[in-house]
């Protein structure tokens, strides 16, 4: 292997080290309801599928960027993601586990493809066109998601409040991507907003919205139990 290819692929691996921790979040907060013996197939069955939506994606990256307002649908798109990942249904018996462990692979895969764009755009640039960078950067991705989400669902298990810090850092990561197109950006800043006043609006927005979503529903099921 030539020093080139050496220094491509560990940029790759490091690349997949920093940005792969906002996917981990999406992985343990879609994953935390489910019963602890659904939770590895789920989380392993989510993000290889994640993987090769990934991969596919990775492949037509260049001619995707030429989509107008893509990158800021999809912020707009994961904004949502982060909310309902916040309220996620807490009522043990609505649903199947099946049913619940297809949500959570559906949302694991949704979220990677809408989240990927940041990472799919470096990996490319770094393997510069090789197919076999490409591939193994994807490959090296899954054990550092994998391991990456069953550290964050234990840390959850233990303090419930990291639910709300993943959806934040969700939020951050969609204000980087609305924020990415220029019309957007130039908007924002000519209503006097800085582009970190706007991303703590989002987060602010949507971590309130959440919470009294769930104080709401907290209170409806109190009032139904006791009938």
């Amino acid at each position: 292997m030539s020093s080139e290819f050496i220094i491509s692929l560990l940029t790759i691996i490091g690349i997949d080290i920093v940005l792969g921790g906002d996917n981990a979040i999406v992985v343990a907060l879609a994953c935390r309801n489910l019963p602890p013996h659904l939770r590895n197939k789920a989380i392993i069955l989510g993000i290889l599928l994640a993987i090769v939506a990934r991969g596919a994606l990775t492949l037509v990256a260049v001619h995707l960027l030429a989509i107008p307002y893509l990158m800021s649908i999809g912020g707009i798109l994961l904004l949502w993601i982060a909310f309902n990942l916040l309220t996620g249904n807490e009522e043990e018996h609505t649903i199947s586990s099946e049913g619940k462990m297809s949500d959570a692979i559906k949302t694991i895969v949704v979220a990677d493809v809408v989240m990927g764009f940041d990472n799919v755009l470096a990996v490319a640039g770094a393997a510069n066109g090789n197919t076999i960078l490409v591939l193994i950067g994807l490959l090296v991705s899954v054990p550092i998601i994998i391991w990456g989400s069953k550290l964050i669902l234990y840390l959850m298990n233990k303090f419930p409040l990291i639910i709300y810090i993943g959806s934040g850092i969700l939020v951050f990561t969609a204000a980087r991507m609305i924020l990415h197109e220029q019309l957007v950006l130039t908007t924002v800043n000519e209503m006097g907003f800085s582009n970190s006043f706007f991303t703590i609006i989002l987060i602010v927005t949507i971590l309130t919205a959440g919470w009294a979503y769930n104080k709401v529903k907290a209170v409806q099921w109190f009032h139904s139990s006791k009938k």
